[in-house]
């Protein structure tokens, strides 16, 4: 690990910890324009997350809908909560070729934008320790009078993510503060992810809100409008 991955993880709680850690499971409210430009609105208002820590899957579940998803790379499953399928679709990220800006999306391609998307911010930064993972330190920047240590990583193929390279950026704290890349499946669609409202939970220091925006140049944010707002409320580790 480089210098700076290993402050990172220790700030966060430490490998040792997380090592003892199957799975992560949050309650959450997902909001944000991206969702109404999809056609999608609220969907993502009130659900229950939980993501493995060993391998790339997470199940989403909707209170009060029968009905919960399950994300892999190679395929998404939507089904009542007794298993009776409801949706399904094998290489999910296909479908997403030819796709605009306001192209619409069923409730498939949610799944999986938000199962590479919460999956990769759960895990981080402790994911980029795995096997295939390749870290950099690269240029400092300065934001609001702190600086904020970079961290470029390029994400292996089997990894589904929004992009191969990501930059994580720290604070002087080892804390994340903010996540840098470009979204495949929207065209390349730009997004700089501030993380915030830390909470230690079991050991695991987890930033409970996130606020997501595009940027322009040199990561110059666009702060109108807010493209996703993610909120945590309770977080459960098994």
């Amino acid at each position: 690990m480089t210098e700076l991955m290993d402050i990172a993880v220790r700030a966060h709680g430490g490998l040792d910890r997380w090592r003892q850690i199957r799975s992560i499971r949050v309650g959450a409210s997902i909001t944000g324009a991206i969702w109404f430009v999809k056609g999608q609105g609220d969907a993502l208002k009130n659900v229950v997350l939980t993501a493995d820590t060993a391998a790339e899957r997470l199940t989403v579940e909707f209170p009060g809908q029968d009905r919960r998803a399950v994300f892999e790379p190679k395929r998404i499953v939507v089904q009542h909560m007794d298993g009776a399928p409801i949706a399904e679709r094998d290489d999910p990220e296909m479908s997403f070729t030819g796709q605009l800006r306001e192209t619409p999306w069923d409730d498939v391609h949610v799944i999986y934008f938000v199962g590479e998307a919460l999956w990769t911010y759960l895990n981080t930064p402790f994911l980029y320790t795995q096997p295939g993972f390749f870290t950099e330190e690269i240029a400092p920047i300065h934001v609001d009078g702190e600086v904020w240590r970079r961290l470029q990583v390029t994400f292996p193929d089997h990894i589904k993510s929004h992009t191969r390279t990501q930059i994580s950026c720290f604070g002087p704290d080892g804390l994340l503060r903010r996540h840098d890349y470009t979204v495949d499946i929207l065209g390349g669609a730009t997004g700089l992810n501030y993380a915030s409202e830390y909470r230690d939970v079991g050991g695991i220091i987890f930033p409970t809100q996130r606020r997501i925006y595009a940027y322009e140049g040199d990561y110059q944010p666009v702060w109108d409008p807010l493209l996703v707002g993610i909120d945590m409320g309770e977080i459960t580790l098994s």
